[in-house]
């Protein structure tokens, strides 16, 4: 899937479905700084569409994008911000849940983790999270430029293990070199292409 039109649409405290017919979905869910904005101006070749920062925590409501005029990009809140309050952390926890409780519209939820490093305990519950719900998801190891190929496939399988996942069914992704992109972009597309009649 190409995107050929791409734009913020607003930010919510609540979520709500904000066409009739509702627009098919597509949220992206991870941890603080993770790059779940960078992965979004990516596949739209946008550099400014979601605003990027290098201080976690900045994703705070339900951001909405539509992309194409046919899908809704819903930004999540990031979560596992240490430095937040926990109040201000249970509040950013409670918008997801209410997101996921609430929409009928969601036709995948992209999890990004940090390819870098192990999975959080925040990693682990939302993966726990998305495999007991069945809701269509897939995993994203972003910053992967970070790696020779060698160690990708090393870190590959370490995620996978902890994920319980297969290898396979993980996108390596970097927003520095474009590792990634064309698959994000086909699976985006699949994900929300028209049910055949």
């Amino acid at each position: 899937m190409i995107i050929q039109k791409a734009e913020f649409i607003t930010s919510l405290d609540a979520y709500r479905e904000l066409t009739d017919p509702p627009l098919p979905e597509i949220a992206a869910a991870g941890r603080s700084n993770v790059g779940k904005s960078t992965m979004l101006n990516k596949l739209a070749n946008r550099h400014n569409l979601a605003r990027v920062s290098g201080t976690p925590g900045k994703t705070r409501l339900l951001n909405v994008y539509r992309l194409n005029d046919a899908i809704h990009w819903i930004d999540l809140p990031g979560y596992g911000f240490a430095q937040a309050s926990k109040t201000e952390q249970a509040r950013w926890s409670q918008r997801t849940d209410s997101y996921f409780s609430a929409t009928r519209s969601l036709r995948l939820v992209m999890h990004l983790v940090d390819s870098r490093h192990e999975p959080t305990r925040d990693d682990l519950t939302m993966n726990a999270f998305l495999r007991k719900t069945g809701l269509p998801f897939v995993t994203v190891a972003t910053k992967s430029d970070k790696f020779s190929r060698a160690q990708q496939t090393k870190q590959l399988h370490m995620l996978a293990r902890e994920l319980q996942v297969q290898p396979w069914d993980i996108i390596l992704f970097s927003g520095v070199d474009g590792t990634g992109i064309d698959a994000v972009r086909a699976t985006v597309g699949k994900a929300t292409e028209p049910a055949a009649d």
